[in-house]
């Protein structure tokens, strides 16, 4: 039988050579892993003594100390006159939500997601960086891109379907790499996993996932198609261990993200200080990041010194595809070529890192012009995020030479409302957008989509009035409630 343990004794182990962490009313002595924890010690020091319950869960699955019995041994139970209270649930009610049915396109599952996520858990997923015109300007930029349909053609028949690195997909959409999907539902990734699968698109698999590789892969249709993506940690052993893993769950591509040297400042998520802060066991460099927000807290140990010419290590470490993504430039996209990338996504992170840089769908038409005077715009596929709302952003985006857009933000609102079932709707939706416009342009096919089909008169003008929907201007809040 377990020893039972007070709050107090729990309390007295609270420093980096003696923690003690509560997690759902079981003690474990965290001092040994806590240096060697992939997400960072300092995330564990906050807690050392205390109930890390609540962020233990948007992380990882009940069952990880299993794998850890070593390094992580249970000390014993917490006595359950100090279990803390349960906490409330969300702020709507499960049967106070409208019915799947009746939301017709992506901006309703955010007002949705907004009653069902916890105020930290939305501040972070909706955050952009400082005054989040870039995280705005995102989707406001396919608004200055207009269609120029071509009629009497015969679209009785539309095939939405592409390859991507020889993968045949049903439409040209991945579910782009997104943190933390327990913060939306407790199935966290499995439900984007099942979402992808029931409609035979790739499911990019994410670093700081609140599920591991191998629990996402696990859950996985016969014959899914699954890409990693990859945040370099400091410590390239955990990097490599990480790769190899995701090489052994049958990953095919490896997006290497390269745009986060340092997490931007995301105001509503450092207001919220989602994650408590630290106590005074921590050291001064860590002293500096406290009340920077969920994000800055869970990414510290990324590289800021990764540079190109770490991208030949990569093709020797894996025979996955090689991506580059967080491309926000032409003269970038070239170098990622010269270096060996398959792709490249074009994206600035979703509005979350530097503000004021420019959209991806904007970037686009540079970064394909500077591959084609170099021959290399046919031999490396081009993806790009931000901003992706509608089935005409992805045509648009398909026009302009991506080979397929990642869509984020839309799905994890739909799995924080409905879960799987709402992970599926969005991309419904979109693909039924998405099939409209190929069929009201007069194109039949994916490779039918070209630049002649889109007018981009406007699309540098930032200074012109862009039509912003009005579900966007109403969804969007610049300010998370102090």
């Amino acid at each position: 039988m377990s020893k039972i343990l007070s709050l107090e004794e729990v309390a007295k182990h609270n420093t980096k050579k003696d923690c003690w962490v509560i997690v759902h009313g079981k003690v474990y002595d965290l001092t040994k892993f806590a240096p060697e924890h992939p997400g960072g010690s300092h995330i564990i020091y906050t807690f050392a003594g205390k109930d890390g319950s609540r962020i233990f869960d948007t992380i990882h699955t009940p069952d990880i100390f299993d794998k850890y019995t070593e390094d992580a041994p249970l000390v014993g139970e917490l006595d359950p006159k100090d279990m803390p209270a349960k906490e409330e649930g969300p702020a709507v009610p499960k049967g106070e939500k409208p019915p799947l049915e009746y939301l017709l396109n992506a901006f309703e599952f955010e007002q949705v997601a907004k009653g069902c996520l916890s105020p930290p858990a939305y501040a972070y997923i909706s955050s952009g960086s400082d005054d989040e015109v870039t995280l705005r300007e995102n989707h406001s930029a396919f608004g200055r891109i207009w269609l120029k349909p071509r009629v009497m053609v015969n679209v009785r028949d539309i095939n939405m379907s592409t390859t991507i690195f020889g993968n045949k997909v049903d439409f040209p959409v991945m579910i782009a790499p997104t943190a933390l999907a327990k913060l939306a539902h407790p199935d966290g990734e499995k439900c984007y996993c099942r979402g992808a699968g029931a409609h035979n698109i790739i499911q990019i698999v994410p670093t700081l996932g609140s599920l591991t590789v191998e629990e996402i892969t696990a859950v996985r249709r016969p014959n899914q198609v699954h890409f990693m993506q990859l945040y370099v940690n400091t410590d390239r052993k955990k990097t490599e261990s990480l790769v190899k893993r995701a090489e052994s769950c049958g990953c095919k591509a490896l997006f290497i993200t390269v745009d986060a040297p340092q997490m931007g400042r995301r105001e509503k998520d450092m207001r919220m200080k989602y994650v408590p802060q630290a106590t005074n066991q921590e050291d001064d460099e860590q002293e500096g990041n406290r009340g920077g927000g969920t994000a800055n807290y869970l990414s510290s140990f990324i590289d800021p010194a990764l540079a190109w010419a770490d991208i030949d290590g990569f093709k020797k470490m894996t025979n996955m595809d090689i991506v580059i993504k967080g491309i926000q430039c032409a003269e970038d996209a070239v170098l990622a070529y010269k270096h060996g990338a398959k792709g490249i996504v074009v994206s600035n992170h979703g509005g979350r890192q530097l503000d004021y840089s420019r959209s991806a769908i904007e970037t686009l038409p540079e970064v394909m012009d500077a591959l084609k005077k170099i021959g290399a715009d046919k031999k490396m596929e081009v993806y790009i995020d931000g901003g992706i709302r509608r089935g005409t952003d992805i045509f648009k985006a398909i026009a302009l030479g991506a080979k397929a857009v990642l869509v984020g933000r839309p799905v994890i609102y739909g799995a924080a409302g409905y879960g799987t079932k709402g992970v599926e709707r969005v991309l419904q939706l979109l693909k039924d957008e998405f099939r409209t416009a190929m069929m009201l342009c007069g194109t039949t096919r994916v490779d039918e989509i070209d630049s002649t089909m889109v007018s981009t008169k406007s699309l540098h003008h930032h200074y012109v009035a862009s039509p912003l929907p009005d579900m966007q201007d109403y969804g969007y809040e610049p300010f998370a409630k102090l």
